[in-house]
């Protein structure tokens, strides 16, 4: 009897030993696609940089504290969908009718949990919205005016068309009425200290998209998909390729079935396959030992991460 209540506190022992070895890692993006130096001023520059700053430093913070992947997924989104810098939330882009839609997806890489919406129009936070239809309810995807009955139900933060509203967005829709063109997307991946990965996504979609257009962002696998078996992934692009490419879980899949690294995957799918039928755009995304990829086939996208050791990088162009 000694000898098992011994076995039963090394075990136990061992579980908390493994539970808290790992060091929280994250990192997020705000969109890749045509952003060249000169293109945007300094002082714009600066105010992108802050946000990613502050929105990462948010999501770091929850992680140290022994908060949930998840949990930190949903308040650093957050932070960048309340800001007008970044196509997601309050910055999000005009439809072709002048409205303006959100989609958000989330994932929870310990149990392949999963929750996504897309098409609402009164919803402050889409990625909050994600995270109920994950935790709350026994489905996956949610869209338009049901997807905002459920948020109602779950008393989620509710917001008129007006909110969202930015001249900068709606000027990009003057100058676009005969051409569609996506503009970003806010994406956060993490890994907990137990080793819980998670990745989220949200975005307006496309400048002037019409007939309830969908993209890449709520799709699981396709804009947004993690596992702990392999990596977390948020993707942001040109979202019609990425599904086509179904690139998140290709990532994930690679690694699983071809025992490719992450790096060996991203770069694989980003540099080959994605352009190869004529897709652009970039990902992030951390592998289940904490390798942080933060890959892109544009001239730019805004990203930032914090590693293992807890350094931080925060970037805008090709470097």
């Amino acid at each position: 009897m000694r000898f098992f209540y011994i076995l039963i506190l090394l075990i136990c022992f061992n579980c908390q030993e493994t539970n808290t070895n790992n060091q929280p890692v994250i990192a997020i993006h705000g969109g890749a696609g045509i952003i060249l130096k000169g293109d945007l001023s300094i002082e714009k520059e600066n105010l992108i940089k802050e946000k990613l700053d502050e929105a990462i430093s948010r999501g770091y913070e929850i992680l140290k504290s022994s908060g949930s992947s998840t949990d930190a997924i949903v308040e650093t989104i957050k932070i960048l969908e309340n800001s007008p810098l970044f196509n997601a939330g309050k910055g999000a882009v005009f439809t072709n009718s002048g409205t303006i839609e959100h989609d958000a997806s989330i994932m929870n890489g310990e149990n392949l949990n999963a929750g996504a919406s897309t098409g609402t129009m009164h919803i402050k936070n889409p990625i909050t919205l994600a995270h109920s239809i994950m935790t709350s309810s026994e489905h996956v995807f949610l869209s338009r005016e049901g997807a905002e009955e459920f948020a109602k139900l779950q008393n989620l933060e509710i917001a008129e068309q007006d909110y969202f509203y930015t001249d900068f967005r709606f000027n990009q829709l003057e100058k676009q009425q005969n051409t569609a063109s996506k503009f970003g997307t806010v994406g956060c991946v993490a890994m907990d200290i137990n080793g819980n990965l998670a990745a989220g996504t949200s975005t307006g979609g496309m400048t002037n998209k019409k007939w309830g257009r969908i993209g890449d962002s709520p799709i699981i696998g396709a804009g947004t998909y993690a596992n702990n078996k392999t990596c977390a992934v948020s993707c942001t692009g040109s979202g019609e390729y990425f599904m086509r490419s179904v690139v998140a879980y290709d990532i994930s899949a690679l690694m699983e079935y071809k025992d490719l690294s992450l790096k060996e995957a991203v770069y694989k799918v980003i540099h080959k396959k994605l352009p190869s039928i004529g897709g652009d755009g970039g990902l992030i995304a951390i592998d289940n030992k904490g390798n942080i990829v933060m890959d892109f086939n544009t001239p730019g996208m805004y990203r930032a991460s914090i590693n293992k050791d807890g350094e931080k990088n925060i970037a805008i162009y090709l470097e």
